[in-house]
């Protein structure tokens, strides 16, 4: 039986009060629970506040350059499909940075869960505006006001995400539970979690997000309706709902690869006599 102190990592360097500690906490949990052990995990980040989170955790980790997580995470998963990727990074990382790598990951149903930590600010940096800070949030980079923010859960759902779920760090317990729906989930889950930033973020609070959360799970929503969740999607303001936004059965990218019907590529024998007809053709 998977213990949490098979996951004890390095104690992290974050700011006393920030949401990742909360975020960590949540993915440890989600792990222990569904009783995955470290060896089979492989945590994939970029650069960021957010892309330390797999430095605090004792299983495989793969920490690659800005932006590049989802190549370097579904790469892997190509490799190796046995192996559970869980992708991490910041709004800046993901929706920045890596926002081609965000449209066809999702287009193409990467078998990976991505846990997007939106802070709605870029921290590491010290605070200049991201692709999701709201509407005429004041940093020293946008002394005049930030532009429009970037919908992503809007985003996700027209570019062909099968899981679009959106959780909270400050209710860890729901956020344990959207992680094992994505963990579960045959595809690409996205979740974008909302992650008070306590040092550069002071509009987005804990006490902000408090005021506005609500669970869709104590609603009579649908999860399958496509357009109810563009709908749902656009609600932001006096009221944010948690949980999951959309979900649909798919075809996976892995399991369309002729190549993996024989198996797994790090399993499958190799024949070093075709590199050598390879070079022959190309060089």
């Amino acid at each position: 039986m998977v213990k949490m102190s098979d996951y004890a990592g390095k104690p992290p360097a974050w700011c006393p009060g920030c949401g990742n500690f909360a975020i960590l906490t949540a993915v440890k949990r989600a792990l222990v629970e569904l009783d995955i052990e470290p060896y089979r995990v492989l945590m994939v980040s970029g650069i960021g506040q957010a892309g330390k989170l797999p430095h605090y955790t004792r299983c495989n980790v793969l920490n690659v350059l800005h932006g590049r997580t989802l190549p370097a995470a579904a790469g892997a998963k190509i490799a190796n499909p046995e192996l559970v990727v869980i992708a991490v990074g910041g709004d800046g990382d993901g929706y920045g940075e890596g926002g081609n790598h965000f449209l066809h990951s999702l287009r193409r149903n990467h078998d990976i869960t991505y846990l997007v930590h939106n802070n709605q600010v870029y921290a590491l940096t010290k605070g200049q505006a991201s692709p999701t800070s709201d509407l005429g949030f004041v940093t020293k980079t946008t002394p005049h006001g930030a532009w429009m923010p970037l919908n992503s859960l809007a985003v996700a759902i027209a570019a062909g995400g099968s899981f679009v779920a959106r959780g909270f760090a400050g209710d860890v317990d729901h956020l344990v539970g959207l992680i094992k729906k994505g963990m579960h989930h045959r595809g690409f889950a996205l979740i974008d979690i909302l992650q008070p930033c306590v040092s550069f973020n002071h509009k987005n609070t804990h006490a902000w997000y408090r005021e506005r959360v609500y669970k869709l799970e104590d609603t009579d929503y649908d999860p399958s309706n496509r357009l109810a969740a563009f709908e749902k999607s656009q609600e932001w303001g006096d009221r944010i709902p948690i949980g999951v936004i959309y979900r649909e059965d798919r075809a996976t990218f892995e399991e369309q690869i002729p190549a993996l019907k024989k198996g797994s590529l790090v399993k499958q024998k190799i024949d070093p006599r075709q590199v050598e007809v390879l070079m022959q053709e190309f060089v």
